[in-house]
């Protein structure tokens, strides 16, 4: 009986007075880790993302209103769409790869033999999938799911930009004028518009001229609309892509990228790139670029541009609705995840994103400040002196650039050359950090001399290309990958032509 009572007695003291302190004390111990927790996520998020080399940035604000507990994005695919400042979105991802020396998917050219849909065994280095870890693809492509998927990784994050068909059709119009064979037949934009079909032959490639979000999507752009096949291309993109970037509120997008990817704001602080001026330029085509001599070793001629040639770009409201009707297809797509990009800023909250879209401003006037010559007004591409920073020159319109600010130390000057330099010599230059075999032995593939080269099918209806000289037949000489390996298939005859971005 006392044996009992002292039972009762000792259970009711530990689970009673005792276990109470202790249940307590538990608590309070499951709130101490949990704050520790948030904290170190916060300094991770602070830190482990903050660039490795020299911050350029003066404000303290650089690295934006706290993200939280998140993990920064290292998997990235940006499908590189034509004429929707994609290419100011390849510097962004550029840097962040290149500062903390992630491994780019890269093309053996300067695209992924676009316009053929996208193949893995186009990525330099690929040696089957798995086989080794790349962490951002970007370049120009038509989208190829099964083929992107054997390249990377299944955490990656998908995404993308879009414009409006109209604007669009003006800056391809300037840009392609004198390549794009229903452009090149046409007297003017507004000529186009009113007649499209008489300019417009969908059996040639590269006419840059119809539904080019759908084609960059991977999606049949030639075909007259059909609302079934829209929400087809749709879904798709929807399944697989995780942000879709509208171009014209651009800062806004790069907020939401940010915050989806997990970055600092310091990391999409960025220059427009790749811009064209505004008026007519008394020079055109190549216009003596590094790209323009290795065309010409090529064998490969473009014609340039008349001086006395009127950029006839300018149409009225009614034939810009015109044009919207004629690319139909990606008026659908663009008003769909237009919708759909308002509807995440109205979940991310107006006052929040006006906030950051400020802060994001005022970063970039700063770093114009310190980078960049006469405050960051851009300079027209021939008038800059040193080539890694000329940008490449095609059509009508002379493609815009910047000058450094003189006087910078080694390493301002470093991280400002990374802001401005042009895509393709960046290319080259992360091509020559990941295979540096091939950059010291100066090991260059002789189908790789124009820029852009890419390997094609001779036999191929729609191609409407020349061999280059000293081929004869069109049949080259064996080709040889980065480290040597053979790239010639049995019984396939090869090509090389400029790929134009």
């Amino acid at each position: 009986m006392l044996f009992r009572r002292r039972a009762r007695m000792l259970r009711w003291l530990v689970c009673g007075r005792v276990g109470t302190v202790w249940i307590w004390k538990a608590l309070l111990l499951f709130v101490a880790i949990a704050f520790a927790v948030q904290l170190l996520g916060v300094i991770f998020n602070k830190s482990s993302v903050h660039p490795a080399g020299h911050s350029i940035f003066l404000s303290s604000d650089a690295q934006g209103p706290s993200l939280g507990f998140c993990q920064p994005h290292t998997h990235i695919m940006f499908l590189k769409t034509h004429k929707t400042a994609s290419s100011t979105v390849l510097n962004m991802l550029y840097r962040f790869g290149d500062e903390r020396n992630l491994r780019f998917a890269l093309p053996m050219g300067y695209q992924f033999g676009y316009p053929l849909p996208f193949n893995a065994h186009r990525v330099k280095g690929y040696r089957g999938p798995r086989a080794m870890e790349f962490h951002i693809l970007g370049h120009h492509m038509r989208f190829n799911k099964p083929e992107v998927e054997k390249v990377m990784p299944a955490d990656t994050f998908y995404f993308s930009i879009i414009r409006d068909p109209a604007g669009m059709a003006e800056s391809s119009f300037a840009y392609y004028k004198e390549v794009a064979p229903a452009f090149k037949k046409a007297k003017s934009l507004g000529d186009f518009a009113d007649n499209p079909y008489r300019y417009y032959d969908s059996r040639v490639r590269n006419n840059y001229a119809r539904n080019l979000l759908m084609f960059d999507f991977g999606m049949d752009n030639s075909a007259n609309f059909s609302l079934a096949v829209a929400q087809k291309a749709e879904t798709m993109i929807r399944q697989t892509f995780n942000l879709i970037l509208v171009s014209e509120y651009f800062d806004q997008s790069m907020i939401l990228l940010r915050h989806a990817l997990c970055w600092p704001l310091e990391t999409v602080v960025s220059f427009s790139l790749n811009a064209r001026q505004q008026k007519p330029s008394d020079v055109g085509g190549l216009s003596g670029s590094f790209v323009s001599k290795a065309a010409a070793a090529a064998g490969i001629g473009f014609r340039g541009v008349r001086p006395q040639a009127k950029i006839l770009t300018n149409v009225t409201e009614a034939q810009r609705e015109k044009l919207r009707q004629w690319n139909a297809f990606d008026l659908y797509l663009y008003k769909t995840f237009n919708r759909t990009f308002w509807e995440d800023i109205k979940s991310f909250g107006y006052a929040q994103m006006e906030q950051e879209v400020s802060l994001l401003r005022m970063l970039r006037k700063e770093m114009a400040q310190v980078c960049l010559r006469d405050g960051g007004k851009p300079v027209e591409g021939r008038r800059i002196q040193d080539k890694n920073i000329r940008p490449f020159q095609l059509g009508l319109l002379q493609i815009l650039g910047y000058e450094l600010q003189p006087g910078l130390d080694n390493a301002t000057r470093a991280a400002c050359l990374r802001m401005i330099r042009p895509e393709l010599q960046y290319k080259d230059v992360l091509d020559a950090k990941q295979f540096p075999r091939m950059a010291q032995s100066g090991q260059q593939n002789p189908a790789l001399l124009a820029a852009g080269a890419s390997l094609v099918r001779q036999d191929s209806p729609r191609t409407g290309e020349r061999p280059a000289e000293g081929n004869a037949g069109g049949r080259t000489a064996e080709l040889r990958d980065w480290d040597g390996s053979r790239l010639m298939r049995r019984n396939q005859t090869l090509i090389q032509k400029v790929r134009l971005t």
